[in-house]
């Protein structure tokens, strides 16, 4: 049997408004590095992985500024309108056969083991998961005003975070078919929504994505911690 190849897909077309910059955010600077060279770094310097695809912005003017830009195993394509267009344009220059790894540019923290745990289940296995990590806090759903409707429990739920790895053919299917009525936000959705099962690996809880301004200063702290 062929060993299987590893590949990963970050979609960076987005602007991230919330954090309140003149920038995307993956652009912003953490520790002399901008988000985006984090997040991208353990995978150039992962054995397993052969490609990266990073899909980026029409307009975008920052990404071919970076030393990363000009690294062997990245290529570059343009991303789409929303976070499922640009995943899918990059997924198109892989091979079929390929297990993707898609993850997003806004998560400097990921470590290697977690990115091994993914690949020893594909090996094992030989189907796709995703890194997740369990809910701590009491969950809370209200209504459109901000009130309590009911407290949800939290046995058995989970933050999703990336990466988040399947079969390129199956991935490619699944978003290829979705309705447009069904919001995508995660590659775990499409497959969801194609009648796929999509297994949970418990990942680590530090594998933050920048989304709010105060973000910024946590994950400068672990990535300091990091040696990064």
């Amino acid at each position: 049997m062929s060993e299987l190849s590893f590949s990963v897909v970050i979609p960076a077309a987005g602007i991230g408004k919330r954090v309140g910059a003149d920038i995307p955010k993956q652009y912003l600077a953490i520790l002399d590095k901008t988000i985006i060279e984090h997040s991208i770094a353990p995978f150039l310097a992962h054995p397993d992985i052969k490609k990266v695809i990073v899909s980026v912005a029409k307009n975008d003017q920052w990404f071919k500024t970076l030393s990363i830009a000009q690294h062997p195993k990245l290529t570059i394509v343009e991303g789409g309108k929303e976070r499922v267009d640009s995943v899918l344009n990059a997924l198109k220059t892989l091979p079929n056969n390929d297990y993707v790894l898609v993850h997003d540019a806004a998560r400097p923290c990921l470590q290697t083991s977690d990115i091994d745990k993914l690949i020893s289940h594909a090996r094992t296995t030989k189907t796709g998961a995703m890194l997740a990590c369990r809910v701590r806090d009491t969950m809370k759903r209200t209504n459109q005003s901000n009130q309590i409707e009911h407290t949800v429990e939290r046995q058995n739920l989970w933050h999703a975070l990336t990466p988040q790895m399947f079969h390129n053919q199956q991935l490619i299917t699944a978003i290829s078919n979705i309705d447009e009525q069904h919001l995508i936000t995660d590659e775990a959705s499409a497959i969801e929504l194609a009648g796929g099962s999509v297994t949970i690996l418990e990942g680590r809880s530090d594998n933050l994505k920048v989304t709010q301004s105060e973000d910024l200063l946590l994950a400068e702290f672990y990535l300091s911690k990091l040696g990064s």
